[in-house]
């Protein structure tokens, strides 16, 4: 008996184990997103280009692994209706292009919506959830962007049609990757994981600025911010609350990303995103020219030091423990037992700051790693000094 409950034991702790690696998205998606730059217009040639240049500048050794194609792609349905690509956007098809990708150690991620056309008017899935995810699949697709234009606004439907996808993926002999792109009204959040998503959008469209404040589309850096430092948890290890796409390098680029005054911003306020989206362990994808892509832009991407609180295997978004009309101090553990400490200066001029890290709940003294300058600056129980406007200032803090 004894004999058997041991190798009981021992076959549980396989499974477990195995289905601990089987996890989908263990770690927040890295890549980059093509709607920005391309919108309208994805093509083979340019996609192939930008994949190349993520090679080449560094960004996919730093763990930005996937190409997502997002939509406009679509060249409708064949006489068997099959889901094809835009023969003259794609002429070598998805599936070639996937393979280049793989071949260059990137993943590809696809773009479909959950009724009958996508929100640019393009062939969408409903009706065809599990003849496109067996067609994804065998074109060797990664990571499905489902989106939820022209779609009915209950909740119960987005539920339903959100989980007929994931049930269509899991069926169809490839692990692809769900993200689901409602936008936030129906607070997918509390939803998603149970529907079969790995992670949710929280909020509309991101636009190339800081701050929304006319209200009338788009949303800016802070706003989504806001909205995630909420939904901690809801987060964790195979289901990420996304807060849409990195802005930095776009510097007012004329496209999407520019409509309701969408003017770019400062180097601060670009970094401060990809600090806090690193926090809050949204996924990190890029949606500037990369193949154009500015040494700035390239140093807020590359921050190897950053993107490890973002993929920190335990998973714990960070909780916002402090919210003043002047600043806001987020705290996130670590694997290792570290905490990463993020003080963002949300006004509009420069500001001396003094965190004491035990109204953070952190007691005792601490090794203090600024994550920008890549250098300790000191041991002790607190942390002063000035923040710029919109800057985030990132701590790693190891008890000594």
């Amino acid at each position: 008996m004894k004999f058997i409950k041991i190798c009981f034991t021992l076959i549980l702790f396989v499974q477990i184990s195995f289905a601990q690696e089987k996890k989908l998205a263990a770690t927040p998606p890295m890549g980059w997103m093509s709607w920005n730059i391309m919108s309208e217009n994805p093509n083979e040639k340019d996609i192939k280009e930008m994949a190349d240049a993520m090679v080449n500048s560094g960004m996919v050794q730093a763990g930005y692994q996937y190409i997502f194609l997002d939509d406009c792609w679509q060249g409708g349905r064949d006489n068997k209706n099959n889901i094809i690509a835009d023969p003259k956007k794609f002429p070598s098809g998805i599936k070639a292009l996937a393979d280049y990708l793989h071949s260059i150690g990137m993943k590809l991620g696809i773009y479909s919506d959950a009724a009958p056309l996508t929100c640019g008017g393009y062939t969408a899935s409903l009706n065809f959830e599990d003849q496109d995810a067996k067609t994804f699949a065998s074109w060797g697709i990664d990571y499905l962007k489902y989106d939820y234009c022209n779609a009915p606004e209950d909740v119960e439907t987005a539920k339903k049609r959100y989980g007929t996808i994931a049930q269509a993926l899991r069926k169809s002999g490839r692990d692809i990757v769900l993200g689901i792109c409602e936008w936030g009204p129906r607070e997918p959040w509390n939803w998603g994981a149970q529907a079969g998503g790995q992670s949710w959008r929280t909020t509309y469209d991101i636009r190339d600025k800081w701050l929304d404040v006319e209200g009338q589309g788009g949303v800016g850096i802070y706003n989504v911010v806001d909205k995630m430092a909420g939904l901690a948890s809801f987060s964790g290890p195979g289901k990420w609350n996304d807060g849409d796409m990195l802005v930095a390098g776009l510097h007012g680029t004329k496209g999407p990303s520019s409509a309701f005054k969408g003017v770019g911003c400062s180097q601060a306020e670009y970094q401060s995103q990809m600090s806090l989206y690193s926090m809050l362990n949204s996924p990190l994808y890029a949606s500037c020219d990369i193949r154009k892509m500015d040494n700035e832009a390239k140093t807020i991407f590359t921050n190897e030091e950053i993107i490890a609180l973002n993929q920190d295997i335990l998973g714990k978004q960070a909780e916002r423990k402090i919210k003043t009309d002047i600043c806001d101090v987020f705290v996130r553990p670590l694997a290792n037992g570290d905490f990463a400490i993020a003080v963002l200066n949300k006004s509009a001029s420069a500001q001396n700051a003094k965190i004491n890290f035990t109204e953070l709940g952190l007691s005792g003294h601490y090794q203090i790693r600024d994550l920008w300058q890549h250098k300790i600056i000191g041991k002790n129980k607190m942390w002063s000094g000035e923040v710029k406007t919109h800057e985030t200032k990132v701590f790693r803090l190891k008890k000594v």
